[in-house]
């Protein structure tokens, strides 16, 4: 009994949770560090950082990027930007950070990602078993991902 009281009040609330993942997904397009999202919840950052991974099942930072990478994936399917530019958009520093993490968490480059295989599914209805890169079978489809 005691275990399931402290599991409840070991997550982030609701509330402040929304208040996070919303500020994540204003501001992808700079740099976040850890001490001013937990700032926003007034936490501590270790605090915070271990109460978010409880509530959402990932790290702060490995949120970040998924967001980020999810992002630039509308971006790329939307062909109009280059690559570059949509790195920066999407807040990476260098467009070859940008292709490094996203071959880890998509398994191809952005330019193979516009090009074809992953551009072309955005449309389709197909869903598609993958493997991203922190080992975490996600579920893809077309409207976006379950992990």
């Amino acid at each position: 009994m005691a275990e399931a009281a402290e599991g409840a009040s070991s997550e982030l609330p609701a509330c402040r949770l929304r208040r996070v993942t919303q500020y994540v997904q204003e501001n992808l397009h700079r740099e976040l560090r850890l001490a001013e999202l937990s700032a926003l919840v007034h936490m501590s950052p270790y605090h915070f950082a271990r109460l978010f991974k409880r509530s959402t099942g990932v790290p702060p930072h490995r949120f970040l990027v998924r967001r980020r990478i999810d992002a630039a994936r509308a971006l790329l399917a939307a062909r109009t930007a280059p690559i570059a530019e949509i790195a920066q958009l999407v807040g990476f520093r260098t467009p070859s950070h940008f292709t490094t993490t996203f071959r880890r968490v998509i398994g191809m480059t952005p330019s193979a990602y516009r090009s074809g295989a992953g551009a072309a599914s955005v449309g389709s209805t197909s869903v598609a078993a993958t493997v991203d890169a922190f080992g975490q079978a996600t579920l893809s489809a077309s409207i976006g991902s379950v992990n």
